[in-house]
């Protein structure tokens, strides 16, 4: 696991810590995902949809269910990286405007934690309901599914009103995690 993506991480699991034991009144709860309230429904951007659709297509391609260091994707396409030899060499592959593009070649020298179709759990309609309520001054640009050991992290991207660009780790009911400026 990278230094960046377990920062990531252990993040998570402090904001998650520090929230459990906070106390604050029944309004603060009701209206912030961290604490557990139940932020809107947003409905699914197609970019959020295309995440399963895409891993679906490469499976199809390939003859059944694939290890997967990373998949990523926004308005324009999504980046499916697939693990091979052992998870020590990936094949990417782009899904554009609904079709499985043909593989970009081989790259040796690939580590880190892989996840599987069936752990990608994220909730379409949910998964940027957090992040849109907490950071409503910001538009979610792309999200990106990692491997992180015993599943699958989800961290959407995300443009500032500022002008700067947000990674915000996200549970797969769209419960924030924590927000880093990159």
């Amino acid at each position: 696991m990278g230094a960046r993506k377990l920062i990531r991480v252990l993040g998570a699991v402090l904001v998650v810590s520090l929230s459990a034991g906070c106390s604050g009144s029944d309004d603060d709860a009701s209206t912030s995902p961290i604490a557990g309230g139940e932020a809107p429904d947003v409905e699914a951007p197609a970019f959020v949809t295309a995440v399963r659709e895409a891993m679906a297509a490469v499976e199809d391609e390939l003859g059944g269910p694939q290890r997967y260091f990373e998949v990523t994707s926004n308005a324009q396409f999504t980046n499916v990286f697939v693990a091979v030899d052992d998870a020590t060499a990936t094949v990417a592959y782009a899904y554009v405007d609904g079709e499985l593009q043909p593989p970009a070649p081989k790259q040796d020298g690939a580590s880190g934690n892989t996840f599987a179709a069936t752990d990608v759990d994220f909730v379409d309609d949910r998964i940027l309901s957090g992040a849109t309520a907490d950071l409503s001054d910001s538009e979610i640009d792309a999200i990106s599914v990692y491997g992180d050991g015993v599943g699958a992290t989800y961290v959407l991207a995300a443009s500032s009103s500022a002008g700067g660009f947000l990674d915000i780790v996200v549970g797969p009911d769209g419960t924030v995690f924590s927000v880093d400026p990159v």
